[in-house]
């Protein structure tokens, strides 16, 4: 069984697109997990509106993009849980490709190809961005080469990963996922782009955006990041 986890606010403009590229991958048995940060637009009007017994609704009690995604997979079933943004569009064979990965691995995380609002390729990859999606747990401690919109893993490393630090600015769920599962379990990367990851203007994450963080914070943030990896050990 597969879960798909998206955390939705605000969503309303490509939300529909999202969630039919991701349905006509599904099996019936399947389900894709909402979990809403309270929009205050038509995202859950329209969620609804697709009459799909898969998607199910929920609505997050801790406000954040961090926590929304944590009660997500928090209610998720499956035994493979894929996360997804809610403003991009899945490749015909993102769950086919990624799937039989997950055989094999715990975790697996594709390349992404970097379109613009009307999804028109801007002829760059993120791993072209973010230097070649190299694995390893130092590797994207320096420098986080993963986007969390590409991820799936299997069920059994949750106990691991959940919850997540409560820091969620020094450590977020992507970069989490990817220590952990870097860290701890056996892990895949796929350079194919699986996902068309839409830079609109109003995007919640900031992937393909060069940091601003000073020096000092991006410190803090591999120290704070490391112990509470380091800690998860006894989990």
């Amino acid at each position: 069984m597969i879960s798909v986890c998206i955390a939705t606010y605000n969503g309303e403009k490509y939300i529909r697109e999202q969630l039919l590229s991701i349905l006509l991958q599904l099996e019936l048995h399947d389900e894709i997990i909402i979990s809403d940060d309270h929009s205050t637009d038509e995202t859950i009007s329209i969620i609804k509106s697709l009459n799909d017994n898969r998607i199910k609704i929920f609505f997050n009690v801790n406000k954040g993009y961090t926590n929304n995604f944590q009660n997500a997979i928090l209610q998720a079933s499956g035994d493979h849980i894929f996360l997804s943004d809610q403003d991009d569009v899945w490749e015909k064979n993102k769950v086919k490709v990624m799937s039989e990965f997950l055989k094999e691995h715990d975790f697996v995380v594709s390349n992404a190809k970097i379109v613009d609002e009307n999804l028109v390729p801007t002829g760059l990859t993120f791993f072209e961005m973010r230097g070649g999606g190299k694995k390893g747990f130092w590797s994207n401690l320096i420098k986080a080469k993963y986007l969390g919109c590409c991820m799936a893993f299997n069920k059994n490393i949750l106990h691991k990963l959940i919850p997540f630090p409560e820091k969620v600015k020094l450590c977020p769920h992507d970069l989490w996922l990817s220590l952990i599962s870097e860290f701890y379990y056996k892990t895949y990367v796929i350079s194919e782009p699986l996902v068309l990851y839409r830079r609109h203007g109003q995007n919640v994450s900031t992937g393909a955006a060069k940091s601003t963080s000073s020096f000092l914070f991006k410190v803090k943030f591999r120290v704070y990041s490391f112990f509470k990896v380091i800690c998860r050990a006894t989990a």
